[in-house]
């Protein structure tokens, strides 16, 4: 018994959802200590960090740059000296060139020496992801080389090269295997050879966006993989906005055996979140130990067979790892009394739930790095501009809940958005107050009707209301066009063609206020108390899947024109099968005493349309049939 005691087989592990910027190497490297030492802190020996989290995920064409990968060595070496990192195995990710190719990496290390360097072998490039852009996959299976060190790396660790390349860590009780965020998705992931191999832990490293649903599919895959080979799977990602149109969603995870025993948070504030486990390796061990058909598969020999008739799926089961031998144990002598962590089911958002707080944890990202006062929204009375208003103000709604709760880094960036060193946002109505202006932007083709919805609908936020007429403008710039070209275009309603009549409705709400939009923004300071102008807010006029590409949608995900954001981008807006999800979450933030003839009922009960379509008004009206232009499918 007291044999058993000492070999030790319990395991504290650490994995982490961190909220790093594309660039901010001193940011990232405090965010990663932090990461450390509050895994220590919790008895963890092994901490994993998100991909590519010394620089950022985000960098884009960044990545080109020598310094981008000489600034990410001095982070590295920065950790490496820190006394922080000691006596635990820490896994961080970074960009490596290795014989003038670069590969996206995790770099393992412990007590000041690296481990292995191991290079992504599947790159993402479908959708969002353009990582073959930058990066070159790791294509020699089961295979390392040596990496000879930079100089000022080499004068830390005192090592000339370390091994580069796919292989796994064993430690003294265990046996640690690598994968890198795409890995987890292709048909024949790594962990399936590595288990089959004896890897008795697994780890992800992600730089995964938010989409609805995604977590879903993230849960499943490690709960899949880990229910067929046991074992126990640990995943970090990035959280937050990383500087450009994709939100990250965190949902760092601890699975084993099919099991999670740790669950992240998705949509959260903190720059920082730690998830640790302690979990018993001889739980993996007897879950395999029963699985037959799996320990048929490991114990196979080589298949010997002619090159051409090769079964490279069965070859590969049996073909060992390249192991890195590590002088250093995960669990402890005497762990007979430890507690063990206990299996929790997974809690998911509602669809309804995700619009709400993903676009609204962007927006917030967003509005405390560029440093502005808040947002400028032209508010139409329909239900996009007025979808967008709710997204700020579940944001508003956040920080106050950050700020209950003890956040004294969402105080402190509050402070300086607002420019009040002892402003504690309490309510988020108030607080809308502060950081959200909306205008209504009014034409002779506006209606009554919907300049009460937007009128009512800020009142019921809070956010600093403006009503303004813009026939001015729109009669300035049609008189330029006159005096230039000796014509004068008409709506179709008056004779004019298609193209003047869309050419018309291009100088109507919310497409013309670009330019006074922007005055606002420079001049809000000036009469409103502020430090600078606010971020300039435009409703997305489609429901295209989450952080769209430019090319696919112009100007409709992060930037728009004049420097508008779309936080709506990629959020179903109530077509189609998702038809619901949007209408739901507009409503999720309204007081339940509004919610049966409160503003945002009204608005919802708008038409979808084409915002800022206007046409002539027809006996005093506008036409129904065009001002409310319905999205076909």
């Amino acid at each position: 018994m007291a044999t058993a005691a000492r070999m030790g087989r319990k395991v504290t592990v650490a994995t982490c959802a961190l909220n790093q910027w594309a660039l901010d190497f001193e940011g990232n490297l405090q965010r990663i200590l932090k990461s450390i030492e509050i895994a220590k802190h919790k008895g963890a020996r092994y901490r994993l960090g998100p991909e590519l989290e010394i620089c950022g995920y985000g960098c884009w064409d960044h990545y080109y740059e020598s310094d981008t990968l000489l600034h990410s060595l001095q982070v590295l070496a920065a950790l490496l000296e820190s006394p922080v990192t000691q006596d635990i195995i820490c896994d961080v990710g970074m960009p490596i060139m290795h014989r003038n190719v670069r590969y996206n990496c995790r770099v393992i290390f412990l007590n000041g020496k690296i481990l292995l360097i191991r290079p992504k072998m599947a790159l993402a490039n479908e959708g969002n992801y353009r990582e073959l852009r930058w990066f070159t996959p790791w294509s020699r299976s089961r295979q390392t080389e040596e990496y000879f060190l930079p100089r000022m790396i080499q004068d830390l660790t005192e090592q000339e090269s370390v091994p580069f390349g796919d292989a796994v860590l064993s430690t003294r009780d265990t046996c640690i295997g690598s994968e890198v965020c795409e890995e987890l998705w292709t048909p024949h992931s790594p962990h399936v050879d590595m288990g089959l191999d004896g890897v008795e832990i697994f780890t992800n490293a992600s730089g995964s966006h938010h989409v609805l649903r995604k977590a879903h599919a993230r849960v499943d895959l490690v709960t899949t993989a880990t229910t067929k080979n046991g074992g126990i799977y640990l995943l970090a990602n990035q959280k937050g906005c990383d500087g450009d149109r994709l939100y990250y969603d965190g949902c760092a995870l601890i699975a084993m055996n099919g099991g999670i025993f740790a669950q992240g948070s998705q949509f959260s504030l903190d720059d920082v979140e730690v998830l640790t486990a302690t979990l018993d390796l001889e739980d993996v061990r007897s879950y395999r130990a029963e699985i037959s058909s799996r320990n048929l598969a490991s114990s196979q020999g080589p298949v010997r067979v002619p090159a051409l008739r090769a079964c490279p799926s069965q070859a590969s089961r049996v073909s060992p790892y390249p192991r890195v031998k590590v002088d250093f144990a995960l669990s402890r002598d005497e762990d007979l009394l430890e507690p063990l962590s206990e299996p929790v089911e997974w809690k998911y958002h509602s669809p309804a739930e995700e619009i709400s707080l993903g676009p609204a944890c962007w927006l917030w990202d967003f509005l405390r790095r560029s440093q502005q006062a808040g947002f400028f929204l032209p508010l139409s009375g329909g239900v996009d501009s007025g979808a967008t208003a709710c997204l700020v103000y579940s944001m508003c709604h956040q920080v106050c809940e950050a700020v209950k709760h003890g956040s004294q880094e969402v105080l402190a960036d509050v402070r300086t958005i607002v420019n009040q060193t002892s402003y504690t946002p309490q309510d988020p109505r108030e607080l809308c107050s502060r950081i959200l202006t909306t205008c209504y932007m009014a034409s002779e083709n506006s209606s009554r009707e919907t300049c009460n919805r937007a009128g009512d609908l800020a009142q019921q936020i809070g956010s600093h209301h403006i009503g303004l007429n813009i026939d001015p403008a729109v009669k300035a710039i049609m008189g330029i066009f006159s005096l230039v070209t000796g014509k004068s275009p008409a709506f179709s309603a008056h004779g004019g063609s298609s193209r003047e009549s869309l050419a018309l409705q291009n100088v109507q709400p919310p497409r013309l206020p670009d330019q006074v939009r922007l005055l606002q923004r420079r001049h809000q300071p000036h009469w409103r108390g502020q430090q600078d102008g606010p971020e300039s807010l435009r409703p997305a006029l489609h429901g295209a899947l989450p952080a769209s590409r430019p090319a696919e949608h112009p100007g409709s995900a992060g930037h728009g024109r004049a420097g508008a954001l779309g936080p709506r981008t990629g959020v179903p807006d109530g077509r189609g099968r998702h038809g619901s999800d949007l209408r739901g979450a507009v409503g999720l933030r309204e007081a339940p005493e509004d919610r049966q003839d409160g503003a945002l009922q009204h608005v919802l009960q708008t038409p979808l349309r084409v915002e800022g379509r206007l046409h002539p008004q027809t006996g005093g009206r506008q036409s129904e049939a065009v001002l409310l232009e319905v999205f076909r499918e």
